[in-house]
């Protein structure tokens, strides 16, 4: 029965899991690494001139493998001046894991690194509170703004922060991916989570639009293999499964209808594609770059 569905993050554990398993199928730290490459360096180039220093404010920081990316690149574009880096992330586990990252990584020097186990909700009400409102060279939301209750109180909170010259760098599914499309056809079907919501950057730009915020939005393609979702019994396809649903334990408590739609689905081109007798879940992301 429906009933028996419930939400992944309901199971951290299990959500973890399933986030490794998305990750080690799918080409979304790759596809990172290409816009931190490529383009990250042009959008900072003019962020840290004339100041004697750069503050950046990481919002859903994990475990630190892309934020140590971003870091890399101002430290290039700016050689010797100090670094803030405050991160905001609710999990002490993903916190654990980035101070680990950090302590075995070298060419950190001149970065002062600052973590606070809170959401991006929490932070803001703790500013607000205080009433000390820090302004930022830099702030960036890694595919986080998906448990956010209220977006555009955020992003217009957030705009609110950025120094001279700053920016906010948002990265989160393509409104052309997969995602969009199969959240937006089985979404009511799925257990809802009030920590989750099915955003897009479609979603996301109308927002901005509404807002009135400037913005530059690079579409980057990149897949995720789920040939396993498709071998009845596969640990690794069931973690798949998870995740593609954001539901608990999806094979086992899904009804058979439900499961079998999507698995229809999940083969179409609009979805995937064939390649190598593997079939490929377009998992395409959306890099927006926002201004003062």
């Amino acid at each position: 029965m429906a009933s028996s569905m419930r939400s992944l993050l309901s199971d951290h554990r299990r959500y973890f899991e399933a986030f490794r398993s998305f990750l080690s199928n799918s080409t979304e730290h790759q596809c990172m690494q290409e816009f931190m490459d490529k383009q990250l360096p042009g959008i900072i180039a003019r962020i840290g001139d004339a100041k004697s220093e750069i503050k950046i404010l990481s919002i859903g920081g994990g475990a630190g493998e892309m934020d140590l990316q971003i870091l890399s690149k101002f430290r290039a574009r700016y050689p010797g001046v100090p670094i803030i880096n405050e991160v905001i992330e609710p999990s002490a586990e993903q916190i654990t894991k980035y101070k680990e990252l950090v302590a075995k990584t070298s060419n950190l020097e001149n970065i002062k690194f600052v973590w606070h186990k809170e959401t991006s909700s929490e932070y803001q009400n703790r500013v607000m509170e205080k009433k000390e409102i820090q302004k930022w060279d830099f702030i960036h939301m890694i595919q986080m703004l998906y448990y956010v209750k209220d977006i555009p109180a955020t992003l217009k909170f957030f705009h609110s922060l950025l120094a001279t010259n700053a920016k906010i760098l948002i990265i989160l599914a393509s409104g052309n991916s997969g995602w969009g499309k199969l959240w937006k056809k089985y979404g009511p079907r799925l257990p809802r989570n009030d920590l989750c919501l099915y955003i897009t950057s479609s979603h996301l730009t109308q927002i901005l639009d509404n807002l009135g915020i400037k913005y530059e939005c690079y579409d980057l393609l990149s897949t995720m293999d789920i040939t396993d979702c498709f071998i009845e019994g596969n640990e690794n396809g069931e973690l798949l499964w998870d995740f593609l649903t954001e539901t608990c334990n999806f094979t086992a408590t899904a009804p058979p209808g439900l499961k079998a739609e999507i698995m229809k689905d999940l083969q179409e081109p609009e979805l995937s594609i064939r390649k190598e007798g593997k079939v490929l879940f377009n998992s395409s992301m959306s890099f927006i770059v926002i201004e003062p």
